[in-house]
């Protein structure tokens, strides 16, 4: 079942009981947009860390999966670091963060890991350990608040995706960590207690998808 808050519109299942059976493979084997996510974050994120952070400190991937987007931004030059408890690091080895490390990083990102919380307020609390700046994706839910079965988001085959948020709901969340909350709108956001302009947050955060010369496979 699915419950959604009526006053800012996020949406959670209930109790999800399956998440063993829904992790026997951490990545889940109808995500086949994975490699071209990796693309277009490191696009954006190269855009934002050098345009607004300090682009010479050390960074973590949360949530980092195989480590394509770590390899991706090192190949970049930025001191990137992974982090995934539940996935083999594969393209990043030897660049995994101390879990119980007292260092701060400049900015954590994590990519399509928000609707995998459980408890999501019990999991930012850990990584704002890490760092008080967080660049995150996860789908807003649409204007007409579309049912679990009207929403390729919801993933429903593979029952990982348990937590959907509005704009209001990371909103209230920002407020609660006394951070700043920017979106493009869509899919890409931060937290941080930087000031930025909302325009030129949504302008960094844009990219540029390839010219197709065939209609893609992808969905």
């Amino acid at each position: 079942e699915y419950f959604q808050c009526s006053n800012c519109g996020f949406v959670q299942t209930e109790e999800p009981y399956w998440l063993d059976e829904a992790y026997s493979e951490a990545i889940a084997s109808s995500d086949v947009g994975m490699l071209s996510r990796s693309t277009m974050f490191s696009t954006a994120a190269n855009n934002i860390i050098f345009n607004l952070f300090d682009h010479s400190a050390k960074f973590l991937d949360y949530g980092g999966g195989y480590g394509v987007f770590v390899r991706m931004m090192r190949d970049l030059g930025f001191y990137f670091f992974w982090h995934d408890k539940y996935c083999q690091n594969i393209f990043a080895q030897g660049f995994e963060a101390d879990e119980n490390s007292s260092y701060s990083y400049e900015l954590v990102t994590a990519f399509e890991v928000f609707e995998h919380f459980v408890k999501p307020l019990v999991e930012l609390e850990k990584i704002f350990k890490f760092s008080r700046n967080i660049l995150f994706s996860t789908k807003l839910l649409p204007a007409n608040n579309p049912k679990p079965n009207e929403w390729w988001y919801y993933a429903l085959d593979e029952g990982q995706h348990i937590s959907i948020y509005t704009s209001k709901a990371l909103s209230i969340i920002a407020e609660k960590f006394n951070l700043k909350f920017y979106s493009n709108g869509d899919s890409l956001h931060l937290f941080t207690d930087k000031e930025i302009q909302p325009q030129l947050f949504q302008s960094l955060s844009s990219y540029k998808e390839p010219e197709l010369k065939k209609p893609s496979l992808l969905q």
